[in-house]
């Protein structure tokens, strides 16, 4: 625990490291990648370029240091860190360097003076022994399960199958001809790859896009517009090439009781962990609700499959919106709804009392889904998302 000193230390500078703004942690990581280069095999340089790591960054430490005198309500953020951070083989030592860069940031922004350096340096630790001690634990039930491992695995490419214009789907099987580990729809896959092109390691996070099978993953990755490690999938590798996973991590995961309506809601590549969930409830005891909003029907991946499902599965009902239709997109056969999503369209199948939704898709998408479904009076606590990269609250 902390003392009452260095928690009235915390609470009080922390409005002038909230200040410092985006410079703290743009400062942060050019400290660290320069006396510490190796850590770019681990950190997303994309995220770094376009910001979204150090607003994930600097939104952790402001939550930390609000809520230094009630870290319970932290709890649910260390979850989803921690199976982030397993997915990247984040080791303690690891947590050592990060805590001096960032208190040498801190020195050298603010001058603060010894005192508050050692309070941020104490409450540091209490956290990083949190994240340790939770990711330890991960570590050893991943290696535990039937078919699980620590560390690295190879894997080969059995299948690769365009799912539309944009995604494609990659079966692995492990190269040692054993089962793969159990995950829970909606987890998600951690993938290394270090092509001779590539500057660094890249380590990526796919969701898993098929129900757990005994021998094998699916992932179907989007391709993106100047994505290095999406366009490599895509371009280069073919099947029999093979790749290194990590076992299967993630705390958005269907968790649901037999009679429980369920409502899957996505847009775009966010189908992937909803798609997961979807073929675990063929035998659902209650009704399946699948919304999807795709560009057009060049975007739109697994329509015949999802059309199947539901054709065969009287409990699963399916609708989607186009944002604008090709001239040969058929209205009711490809698409239901022209435009944005649009629940009020939908409303009367989302009502039921007990029902969760799960969403995923682009961050404004979220945005929009979840104040819709506040909108209809849904309670928060029955609202469950994920973010694709950085964590962002909505």
């Amino acid at each position: 625990m902390l003392s009452p000193q260095t928690i009235e230390i915390i609470k009080a500078t922390t409005p002038a490291v909230a200040q410092t703004g985006p410079a703290l942690t743009a400062h942060f990581y050019e400290r660290m990648f320069h006396h510490n280069p190796e850590l770019k095999d681990i950190f997303n340089m994309s995220n770094q370029r376009n910001g979204d790591q150090r607003e994930a960054l600097f939104n952790a430490i402001c939550a930390y240091a609000t809520h230094i005198d009630n870290l319970a309500a932290l709890l649910p953020a260390v979850e989803k860190i921690a199976h982030k951070h397993t997915s990247f083989m984040i080791t303690a030592e690891q947590y050592a360097i990060v805590g001096g860069h960032l208190l040498a940031t801190i020195d050298e922004l603010l001058a603060p003076g010894q005192e508050v350096l050692d309070a941020w340096g104490e409450a540091y630790g209490l956290l990083a022994n949190i994240f340790i001690k939770r990711e330890a634990e991960i570590y050893s039930d991943n290696a535990a399960k039937q078919g699980g491992w620590q560390g690295l695995r190879e894997f080969v490419i059995t299948d690769k199958k365009a799912e539309s214009e944009v995604i494609t789907s990659f079966t692995l099987k492990p190269v040692d001809g054993g089962s793969v580990a159990p995950f829970r729809p909606g987890q998600y896959l951690g993938v290394y790859l270090h092509p001779e092109e590539f500057d660094n390691q890249e380590i990526r996070q796919y969701s898993l896009s098929s129900a757990p099978q005994a021998d094998q993953y699916r992932i179907s990755v989007k391709r993106e517009e100047g994505g290095l490690v999406s366009g490599y999938l895509h371009q280069q590798v073919q099947i029999g090439d093979t790749i290194n996973v990590v076992p299967p991590a993630g705390d958005f995961f269907l968790d649901l009781a037999p009679s429980a309506p369920v409502a899957l809601i996505s847009a775009g590549v966010g189908l992937t962990p909803t798609l997961s969930m979807l073929e675990s409830l063929t035998e659902h005891q209650a009704p399946v609700r699948w919304l999807h909003a795709a560009e057009n029907g060049s975007h739109h991946a697994f329509r015949e499959y999802v059309a199947d499902l539901a054709e065969h599965h009287p409990h699963i009902s399916s609708h989607t919106w186009y944002r604008q239709p090709r001239d040969c997109d058929q209205p009711d056969r490809d698409f239901q709804f022209e435009g944005m999503m649009d629940l009020n369209a939908v409303a009367e199948m989302l009502s039921e009392p007990d029902m969760h939704y799960y969403f995923c898709g682009p961050v404004g998408f979220m945005q929009s889904i979840a104040k819709q479904l506040l909108a209809l009076g849904i309670a928060e606590d029955r609202l469950h998302y994920e973010c694709f990269g950085p964590h962002k609250v909505l």
